[in-house]
């Protein structure tokens, strides 16, 4: 029979247990999966929490019984479905994760062949419809299960990306929030010449130390003070999929993501001269300023990983980053890793002989920033609409690719609507002055509070 299902959200899918998600909804979305893609085979993988293997089942049930073979990659995170997909030549893949959700949610995230996203503009809408509706997809053929492993052709991949051999010790502490990125972690641990201290590096599905969210400042303390306590030269902390990463330096200091995405551009950019690297518009100063000065093309996108992968097929970008953390790279499908970044990260260490705090200082100094400044209005459209009439006529340049960006000789800034939340989200930067970027900020957030 038909029912009503609320747990689509614009890029994947997310609910509570069990009123907005249960075993039988997830039998739907995998059926009705099978039936929007008419795949021959996808790829199913789940994280740790308490519900993903069950709800991996059910999907996966769903996806057989229409004649779909699923290649089971069991435990992991959810790069490692991209990269099955894409290795294993797979027709889509599902990632069974509510990735930094409190623990009585779960989800999926989809994807097509060669891991391209499944979101509400492509896809997600009408696999929900399918599902909510009362007709299920039955094949004659019933599909197959296969367990398969890719976990050894993934380590081998992601050390692709850096020059093992130039590698230096160092001592590293690595926080998996217990996550699923312990397990990555330690299969990439015996090729590396890193002493790692892992702290919370068991996977849990109970979150005995909270849930892993380090974009939350909160989050942060156990991985500064460890850093501090072993006299680490760099700190990880992963989200419970580990699709992003968040690095400290070697005072514990938290390392906005904007400067990471500069630091990325710069590795990546001198591994292909010449290369297009894309990033949001929500912090765009400093990426703009390295990758010009590598010899790279910026090229601006919306934020959000589907309009950011679009962007970077479309540019052929060798790179694309998002101040949220959120890290693509060409060679990975256009898709994002948690492993990948602080692996070049460390490199770049390595190669220069400087810490963390050095390869970052100087950039924080010549475009400090506000971070993003997060505030509930009750109508998001028009407290937009009442900044950009305060500040559109004086502004130097406008644009509109993801809210509104000033831009004024020594500032800028941009206010956008959050896709998953009601909130105003800004953003402000300044030409190396940090007291005129707080004063700014002060003043916008007066306009947008009033």
């Amino acid at each position: 029979m038909p029912i009503e299902i609320t747990c689509f959200k614009a890029y994947d899918i997310r609910g509570r247990i069990p009123d907005q998600l249960d075993e039988s909804i997830a039998y739907r979305i995998g059926n009705a999966t099978a039936a929007f893609l008419e795949p021959r085979r996808v790829v199913v993988g789940h994280d740790m929490r308490l519900t993903s293997a069950a709800f991996a089942d059910a999907v996966t049930r769903g996806l057989t019984d229409a004649g779909v073979d699923v290649l089971d990659i069991g435990l992991g995170g959810t790069e490692m479905v991209y990269f099955a997909t894409a290795h294993l030549e797979a027709d889509g893949g599902i990632m069974v994760t509510a990735s930094h959700n409190p623990a009585d949610y779960n989800g999926f995230k989809l994807v097509r062949d060669h891991a391209k996203p499944i979101s509400g503009d492509s896809g997600l809408g009408e696999i929900r419809a399918i599902a909510q509706g009362d007709e299920r997809k039955r094949a004659a053929r019933l599909g197959s299960r296969l367990r398969t492993r890719v976990f050894e052709d993934y380590v081998r991949h992601v050390l692709g990306y850096v020059d093992v051999g130039r590698l230096s010790p160092m001592r590293i502490v690595a926080n998996a929030g217990n996550g699923c990125a312990g397990i990555a972690l330690d299969g990439l641990e015996p090729h590396l010449p890193f002493e790692f201290v892992k702290i919370q590096h068991e996977p849990d599905g109970t979150f005995p130390n909270g849930i892993p969210n380090p974009l939350l400042p909160e989050n942060r303390s156990a991985t500064t003070q460890a850093v501090v306590a072993h006299g680490a030269a760099l700190g990880i902390a992963w989200d419970g999929d580990f699709d992003r990463c968040f690095l400290f330096d070697e005072t514990g200091a938290f390392i906005e993501g904007y400067y990471i995405v500069g630091l990325l551009a710069e590795s990546m950019l001198a591994k292909s001269p010449g290369g297009r690297i894309v990033h949001d518009p929500r912090l765009t100063w400093n990426t703009i300023d390295i990758v010009e000065s590598c010899g790279g093309t910026a090229v601006q996108s919306k934020s959000g990983h589907s309009f950011m992968k679009e962007a970077m097929r479309r540019a052929d970008a060798v790179y694309g980053g998002e101040m949220s953390a959120h890290h693509y790279f060409r060679d990975f499908s256009y898709a994002d890793s948690g492993m990948i970044p602080w692996l070049l990260v460390a490199e770049l260490m390595c190669r220069s002989g400087k810490p963390l705090s050095a390869l970052v200082g100087e950039r924080i100094s010549r475009y400090p920033a506000s971070g993003e400044i997060n505030r509930e209005v009750v109508d998001a459209h028009a407290t937009l609409q009442r900044i950009h009439d305060h500040y559109a006529a004086s502004a130097s340049a406008v644009d509109d690719v993801d809210g509104y960006g000033f831009e004024f000789p020594d500032w800028r800034f941009n206010v956008r609507m959050s896709n998953t939340e009601p909130v105003v989200r800004l953003n402000v930067e300044s030409r190396g002055d940090r007291a005129l970027m707080e004063a700014r900020t002060a003043e916008v957030l007066a306009i947008l509070e009033d």
